[in-house]
């Protein structure tokens, strides 16, 4: 997971920097933020909850004056986001889709909704099946999910068969008319993968449409960046060290973002060990197993921060040489991939044009 770097974080790596930095942790990301005005700028600092995790918004711009009908504006936005794709809301969009039992039934659902479906038909089918957005009956059953257990084991060979049965994104239909269906009764969605990137993006897009060209979006991690920083310099988003235990402003690598969307996935924070091996959270479509090749981190960056929040995902499964080959074939793409050797060595996989700065 990424993290957001402090500025006081910041002073530390840059020892002959004069700035003041502000606390804004957040798991898996860090992000340089700084609190002096200059030139008449001023910031905007805005924090809530969304999609079971939080938001941390930095606005910059002369004429702020108050942050309520900005944070409201906001709030509204990620609501009805919420209200169309979370499956821990029984009367959402996804949520009534998932309970249809019948195939070739036509369901209605929204523009957000139809934009998160046309991405992931995208993923499904450049990743060829390594991300898939029907997983959710897998990753309850490894305990990952909604279903919570009071001690993690794993799961019988005939039990994954059988829920693996249920999964395929190829099963599910968007139509032209902006309707889904289903070929396979049981299958059902879970796009938490890529919508909390697409929540990203909207609020990012809201944002500029009231007329600000720098400014920062954070929710759970995945960030999109516009502009520069009030010192007129780049954001600056930090990865978080791949290890177990790692604290959360534990960096690995710092990475300049500027107009550009920022996403990690990792193996070192929702697993658990049994007889000596990891099994982490993240799936493998194919299998129906938790992925075992050296993998254990994944950044990406994107000029959307779905695509990175998907993409990540997806790289974690395919691994270090099928994502580097397949991120170099796309266009304004970037990553890192961090693999572990034998030898508990930390490697990195960088795409042509990932750069890790200074």
């Amino acid at each position: 997971m990424p993290f957001l770097i402090t500025n006081r974080f910041e002073a530390r790596l840059r020892t002959h920097a004069a700035k003041r930095l502000l606390c804004v942790g957040s798991v898996g990301l860090a992000l340089l933020l700084i609190l002096s005005g200059c030139f008449g700028q001023r910031e905007i600092k805005l924090a809530g909850k969304t999609m079971g995790t939080t938001y941390h918004i930095t606005v910059i711009g002369g004429y702020l004056t108050a942050a309520a009908p900005l944070q409201a504006a906001i709030d509204d936005r990620l609501a009805a986001i919420n209200a169309s794709m979370s499956t821990y809301r029984p009367d959402s969009e996804i949520s009534r889709f998932n309970q249809i039992t019948t195939v070739d039934t036509p369901f209605p659902i929204g523009k957000d909704f139809q934009a998160v479906m046309h991405l992931s038909q995208k993923l499904f089918h450049i990743t060829q099946g390594a991300w898939d957005g029907t997983l959710d009956p897998l990753i309850d059953l490894w305990g990952f999910g909604r279903t919570k257990r009071p001690e993690k084991h794993v799961p019988s060979e005939d039990a994954i068969r059988t829920r693996l049965a249920s999964v395929g994104f190829q099963y599910i239909v968007l139509h032209p008319d902006g309707q889904l269906s289903k070929k396979l009764p049981t299958v059902s969605l879970d796009l938490a993968s890529v919508a909390k990137g697409y929540a990203v993006d909207a609020v990012a897009a809201l944002i500029h449409q009231k007329g600000f060209d720098n400014y920062l979006v954070e929710i759970g991690g995945e960030v999109y960046a516009a502009g520069v920083r009030i010192d007129n310099q780049p954001w600056r988003i930090g990865i978080n060290k791949p290890e177990a235990g790692a604290s959360a402003d534990q960096v690995y690598h710092v990475a300049t973002l500027q107009d550009r969307a920022f996403a990690t996935s990792g193996d070192y924070r929702n697993f658990f060990d049994i007889d000596g091996r990891r099994y982490a959270h993240i799936i493998d479509p194919r299998t129906g197993y938790p992925v075992s090749n050296d993998v254990v981190s994944v950044s990406v960056t994107a000029d959307t921060c779905a695509l990175a929040d998907g993409l990540a995902t997806a790289l974690m499964v395919m691994g270090a040489a099928r994502g580097i080959d397949l991120v170099n074939q796309m266009e304004n793409v970037e990553c890192l991939i961090v693999t572990r050797d034998d030898g508990d060595r930390l490697i990195d996989h960088l795409s042509q044009g990932f750069r890790i700065a200074n």
